[in-house]
C-alpha cells in the first residue's frame, strides 16, 4: 500500500509506503498530484472519555482506556493526555491505575499517552469555576496526598490544573515545577495577586481560558483578562463553537498570539455519541442536537463532544487563521508547551487527510502512529 500527498508545514511531495500495517518508508518524490495533506498526528492534552468511555468512573478498566484511545486514533488524535477530574481520593486512585495499566498492556497505548492530566481536585468551590466538578470532592491543596497519586501513576501526572486562590497553592505550584509537572490555572476564582503569584511560582498555562467561570463576571478587572493579558501563561483553548463564540475564540487567538495557544478537546464520554442525557462526574449532563454538553438545568458547560478535528476546522472557519496555523495549534504547539516536540519524530507519527476549504472540512484518510497504521477510512 501506498499513500501520495504533501507535507503540510513545507508542502514537500512524498511516498509513503506501508506494508504489514507499519510504515516502511517515507520519501521525497519529484512532484504528486495527490489533494492529500500528510501532518503530524493531533496532540489533545486534555481528554476526560471519548465514545462512550469515561476515565472517571468508578467502573474505568484499562481495556476501557485501551478502547478509548484507539477510537481517538480513528478521528486522528495520535497522542494525548488522558485527563483525570475532580473525586474522591479513592476514585482518582482507580482512574489513575487504569491508565498506567492500559499503558503496561499495550506499547503503542503508552506511546499515545505523553502523561496524565490531573484537573483538580484543587480547584474553587464556588459556583460556575467549579464548573462540573463535584463539590463534596473540591479542596486544598495536599501535597501528601498528591505524591500517593503520583506514586500509584508511576510518575505520568505531568499537567495539573488548580485554583490558585486556594490556601497553600502558591507554594504547591513551586513543588510542582520542581518535580518538571506543568501547572495550568483553571477552574479559578483567583485574584490579579493570586494569578501574579502563580505565574510567580512557575504557573504555565491557562486551561480552556474563558470557561469554568461564573455566568456573570465584573466587567474588568476579572480572573479572564487577568490570564488573557499575561505573557507568561500559555492558553488552552476548546474551540467548539459553543465553550467560546466564534469572536471570543478569534479576540484570545490575536491577544494571546498563536504562539501561546493550544486547542485541546475537553471531550468527554459524550464525544461520538447520540444527543440524550447522560451521567459525568457523578452529575446529569445533556448532549444537545448542537454537540453541546451542559449540566442539566443550569447553563453551565460540562465538557465537550468533538474531536480536536473540530476545532481545527473551527479555528479556521472563526479565527481567519490557515490551516496550517490551526494544524500547528494541536500538534506542535502542545508538544512545545510539555518539551515533548521530539515524540512527532522519534517515531512515524501521522494524519493524513484531505481539506475542503469551501466548509472547512477535515476529511480524515489515514492516522499513523509510531510508524503503525492505525486508521484507514478505505478499510472501515
Amino acid at each position: 500500500m501506498k499513500f501520495s500527498g504533501r507535507t503540510l508545514f513545507n508542502n514537500i511531495p512524498v511516498e509513503i509506503t506501508i506494508a504489514e500495517g507499519r510504515v516502511q518508508e517515507i520519501r521525497e518524490v519529484p512532484s504528486t498530484d495527490s489533494t492529500t495533506w500528510v501532518a503530524p498526528a493531533l496532540v489533545d492534552i486534555q481528554v476526560n472519555g471519548f465514545a462512550g468511555f469515561d476515565l472517571n468512573v468508578t467502573t474505568v478498566t484499562p481495556e476501557d482506556v485501551c478502547t478509548m484511545i484507539r477510537a481517538l486514533w480513528q478521528v486522528g488524535t495520535g497522542f494525548l493526555c488522558p485527563t483525570v477530574v475532580t473525586g474522591s481520593f479513592d476514585g482518582i486512585c482507580n482512574s489513575l491505575r487504569a491508565i498506567v495499566k492500559a499503558c503496561e498492556m499495550d506499547s503503542l497505548i503508552a506511546h499515545s499517552v505523553l502523561g496524565i492530566h490531573l484537573e483538580g481536585p484543587y480547584i474553587s468551590a464556588e459556583d460556575g469555576p467549579r464548573g462540573a466538578h463535584p463539590l463534596e470532592h473540591v479542596r486544598g491543596p495536599d501535597w501528601d496526598e498528591f505524591q500517593r497519586w503520583q506514586d500509584i501513576a508511576d510518575g505520568k501526572i505531568s499537567i495539573v490544573t488548580l485554583a490558585p486562590e486556594k490556601k497553600g497553592a502558591i507554594p504547591f505550584i513551586k513543588k510542582l515545577v520542581t518535580n518538571g509537572i506543568v501547572v495550568a490555572l483553571g477552574h479559578t476564582n483567583a485574584s490579579a495577586n493570586d494569578i501574579q503569584g502563580a505565574i510567580d511560582a512557575g504557573a504555565k498555562l491557562s486551561t480552556h481560558l474563558g470557561n469554568g467561570a461564573h455566568a456573570l463576571i465584573r466587567r474588568h478587572p476579572n480572573y479572564i483578562w487577568e490570564q488573557l493579558g499575561a505573557d507568561q501563561l500559555w492558553a488552552s483553548l476548546i474551540v467548539d463553537g459553543h465553550h467560546l463564540p466564534p469572536a471570543v475564540a478569534k479576540s484570545m487567538m490575536r491577544a494571546k498570539t498563536l504562539d501561546r495557544c493550544l486547542l485541546v478537546s475537553d471531550a468527554i464520554a459524550l464525544a461520538g455519541m447520540e444527543p440524550g442525557i447522560y451521567q459525568f462526574a457523578g452529575k446529569s449532563v445533556e448532549l444537545t442536537e448542537e454537540r453541546c454538553v451542559r449540566l442539566v438545568g443550569t447553563e453551565y458547560l460540562a465538557g465537550s463532544a468533538i474531536e480536536l478535528a473540530r476545532g481545527i476546522e473551527n479555528s479556521v472557519r472563526f479565527a481567519d487563521i490557515s490551516l496550517e496555523e490551526a494544524v500547528s495549534l494541536a500538534t506542535l504547539q502542545p508538544m512545545h508547551l510539555l518539551d515533548a516536540k521530539a515524540r512527532l519524530e522519534t517515531e512515524t507519527n501521522l494524519i493524513l487527510f484531505e481539506w475542503d476549504p469551501s466548509q472547512f472540512k477535515i476529511n480524515l484518510i489515514a492516522t499513523i502512529v509510531g510508524a503503525e497504521l492505525v486508521y484507514h477510512a478505505e478499510a472501515q
